[in-house]
């Protein structure tokens, strides 16, 4: 550890952790690949703040008077749309990045409390098919393990265009994860590094894109809603495209979304904040006419919820859901501080995520290694996973009562006010205290 010497000033351009990363590279000549999400401090949900009701509005009354939190996704063209008991759904994480047996937990967990889980970049599993009350299939650019058979099975398909973590690149997956299983889903040599690609093969624009979800509805009887993904960027345009394309549901990723692995320099350096992206995309939708209108198209925002203030927050912008992925690996055991010493031999820590991707996760979530995963148990960690969602969507309705509100989807952008002037314009709610949104008259 460096001692503090009197006179020294460290540099803000080249701090000690820039020129470690240009030491590194100097010495590898390779680039950093890592796991997780954005490290750096960007405007976030913390940035906000609810307007409790007072004498101006009444409060609801936590004993008495209902909050709901119902939802339906996918009612504009599938014969079958997603009734969810909570907004609250589980990201697309594969099978490969996450072992069989957390997949699993991450099924139970959902099916408990009324909620879905997504299949990820890898393919359906039979434990997640098996323990997933409503499974929602994502169809990426590598068509891993894609099949007519199990987009029929599944419930709900997800076209991913892209992720929030690394929007235009494609995922990594190194080869300590393709075991044999892993290796015969994705048709890929055992052992061998694996990096998807970056757009669909098949495609190279939005009237592309509204054939392929018209051949996706007829594979699957017109029963299933198809989602469409997009790393947030270019977000009010992307979103216009997707519904112009015919998607039931557009799923918004923002850059503190995670990753299983990919460039550092990728998740720390492209693409918008969750904050930034969401009144974009909801503004994109009330242009369309099918913003939280009967038969319109439903938005999910995932990257960065943690709380069931993130949650409010999140449809109090305009979201009808929220999805989560690196909190609910967190809820089933990830990171945990009794695994301390072993994180520390991989030169990492409890809390960094850092060189969780080579495969030896010593809480055995994000592993393929057989004696790593078999420390983690899928029913308690799946028993874990539905407190976490019940505790978002009790704190979730907590919030709404205090503006209120009988139902999560009430909340709006008049309940809000934000803390800094960043995330005064990108939330498009006042500046505490003023009526004042910059950028706006």
């Amino acid at each position: 550890m460096t001692t503090y010497q009197p006179g020294l000033r460290e540099s803000a351009t080249f701090d000690r952790g820039v020129i470690h990363d240009i030491q590194r590279a100097a010495e590898t000549g390779i680039y950093d690949i890592r796991g997780w999400g954005a490290k750096r401090k960007l405007p976030h949900f913390d940035d906000l703040l609810f307007l409790g009701a007072s004498m101006s509005r009444y409060p609801l009354e936590g004993y008495r008077e209902k909050c709901d939190t119902d939802v339906v996704l996918g009612d504009r063209h599938a014969k079958y749309p997603l009734h969810l008991d909570i907004p609250v759904t589980i990201a697309g994480m594969s099978f490969g990045a996450l072992s069989g047996r957390a997949k699993e937990a991450l099924g139970r967990g959902a099916s408990e409390v009324g909620t879905s889980t997504t299949t990820g970049d890898g393919g359906m599993t039979p434990e997640e098919r098996g323990q997933s009350k409503h499974l929602v299939y994502q169809y990426l650019p590598s068509r891993y393990g894609m099949n007519p058979d199990d987009l029929r099975k599944a419930d709900a398909i997800e076209i991913v265009l892209g992720q929030g973590a690394k929007p235009g690149g494609g995922g990594m997956l190194l080869g300590q994860k393709i075991t044999e299983r892993v290796a015969g889903m994705r048709t890929l040599p055992v052992g061998i590094d694996q990096r998807s690609a970056c757009r669909h093969p098949d495609w190279t624009g939005p009237d592309d894109l509204a054939i392929k979800i018209i051949e996706l509805r007829e594979i699957t009887g017109w029963e299933k809603p198809i989602y469409v993904k997009v790393g947030a960027t270019r977000t009010y345009y992307d979103v216009k495209l997707a519904v112009k394309a015919g998607a039931d549901v557009v799923v918004v990723d923002g850059m503190q979304g995670g990753t299983a692995a990919t460039q550092d320099v990728f998740i720390e350096h492209v693409g918008i904040p969750t904050l930034a992206a969401i009144p974009q995309a909801v503004q994109a939708l009330q242009e369309m006419g099918v913003h939280r209108t009967p038969g319109g198209v439903q938005l999910i925002v995932s990257g960065g919820i943690r709380s069931g203030a993130d949650v409010a927050k999140a449809m109090a912008l305009g979201a009808d859901a929220v999805a989560i992925g690196t909190a609910a690996l967190i809820a089933l055991g990830d990171n945990d501080p009794k695994y301390q010493a072993e994180y520390e031999k991989l030169g990492s820590g409890a809390g960094f995520y850092d060189d969780f991707q080579d495969g030896r996760d010593p809480a055995g979530i994000t592993t393929q290694d057989p004696e790593l995963q078999a420390r983690f148990d899928p029913v308690e960690g799946g028993r874990r996973l539905a407190n976490y969602l019940r505790v978002l969507t009790m704190e979730a309705q907590t919030i709404a009562r205090a503006c209120g509100k009988s139902h999560l989807r009430n909340l709006e952008p008049q309940d809000l006010v934000a803390l800094t002037v960043e995330s005064s314009a990108m939330a498009r709610v006042p500046l505490a205290g003023t009526s004042w949104i910059p950028g706006q008259m």
